[in-house]
């Protein structure tokens, strides 16, 4: 199957993306919590009307996301922004139902005018509970943040029309930290939930991975159900995606320079930026670690740039010229954070359906490169 499709392609799993949504509504129901589909890890809309069968809505992070949320799905459409723009204010507040701000600056400076759109509103906050491990550019909680507002800096005496809180501290995160964070959540805010409506757990939250302790999340949301009488938020990404799709490429030439190196029509820099990002090695299918099966080969792109490498991988056989690779988990992030760099063409998006057929959702071309500039 994957033989037949032009490279380089993603390729979501319908049948995956499903199972996803399914544990996610199982969440919701046995709780009431309301769970949102999170765009910055998942923009995908040609999916939303599927995703929006299973869950409450989508939250954005910005102008773009929210029109595209209020279009596509039509649901739920929550926005945190570190800070807004006065000529795109209107419009957010006419896509959006939740608004959250990360200062009371914004707070005082949009207020009023949330109100009487009849928009709630949202502070986000900074619980100061890193949960996270070497990976401080995805840590809120990081010294110097500049997202979220600290316990010392909450106005107590400014909360006129705001009716909600909400944190994101955790990035592919089990409910144990999940459950360490409401900890210093409630030390440090537990006054104001008491004055609140709502509260959103954010994001990072790794629910549809094996092994996560789905029980725990749930007595998480229900701790703050029945203690504040909140209505609860989550805003997972990955959760919603994870490992529902697949990034397919070619092997186009083989070279060596100290050991054996593919190269192939695929960048880690312009079509998987978190490998380079995070960093983070992506899961090959069929192979192994370096030296763990006979054959090992690094794999780099056809850009220019030096560092510009997926990692390296071992094979029960040798690569050769023309061999199709197929990298999984490659659903999230990827679609949204890739680039054109060096020309490179974007790839295809394919949809796997239930069926086992492969529909065309977006071709890229020329035009998409030069448009862009």
């Amino acid at each position: 199957m994957f033989d037949k499709v032009q490279t380089p392609c993603y390729i979501i799993d319908e049948g995956k993306l499903i199972h996803n949504l399914e544990i996610l509504r199982g969440v919701q129901e046995r709780t009431g919590c309301k769970i949102l589909l999170a765009q910055k890890a998942f923009s995908c809309y040609h999916l939303y009307q599927l995703i929006g069968e299973y869950l409450a809505g989508t939250a954005c992070s910005g102008l773009f996301e929210a029109k595209l949320g209020f279009e596509e799905m039509g649901k739920e459409n929550h926005v945190f922004c570190g800070a807004y723009r006065e000529d795109e204010m209107d419009e957010i507040i006419s896509y959006c139902g939740h608004i959250i701000f990360n200062s009371f600056n914004q707070l005082d400076k949009y207020r009023e005018r949330v109100l009487n759109a009849g928009k709630k509103i949202g502070l986000r906050i900074n619980p100061e509970c890193s949960t996270q491990e070497g990976h401080e550019i995805y840590d809120p909680c990081s010294p110097k943040s500049r997202l979220g507002i600290r316990n010392k800096n909450f106005s107590r005496d400014d909360l006129y029309g705001v009716s909600g809180l909400h944190f994101h501290t955790l990035c592919e995160q089990d409910s144990d930290d999940l459950e360490k964070t409401l900890n210093a959540v409630e030390e440090k805010f537990g006054d104001v939930l008491q004055k609140m409506e709502w509260i959103n757990f954010g994001g990072g939250h790794h629910i549809t991975r094996d092994g996560y302790d789905i029980p725990r999340l749930e007595r998480c949301i229900e701790r703050m159900q029945k203690k504040y009488n909140l209505e609860v938020y989550i805003e997972p990404g990955e959760a919603v995606a994870l490992n529902a799709g697949y990034l397919v490429t070619e092997v186009l030439d083989i070279i060596e320079n100290d050991m054996p190196i593919a190269i192939i029509d695929t960048s880690a820099s312009c079509h998987m930026p978190d490998v380079l990002e995070m960093p983070y090695r992506p899961p090959l299918r069929d192979s192994g670690t370096a030296g763990e099966k006979k054959y090992t080969f690094r794999l780099g792109s056809q850009t220019c740039l030096a560092g510009d490498v997926i990692g390296e991988y071992s094979f029960d056989k040798p690569l050769k010229i023309g061999d199709r690779l197929i990298f999984e988990d490659m659903a999230i992030y990827s679609m949204v954070k890739n680039n054109t760099f060096n020309g490179m063409p974007l790839p295809s998006i394919l949809l796997l359906k239930t069926d086992r057929k492969i529909q065309t959702l977006r071709q890229f071309s020329y035009g998409d490169f030069k448009e862009r500039l």
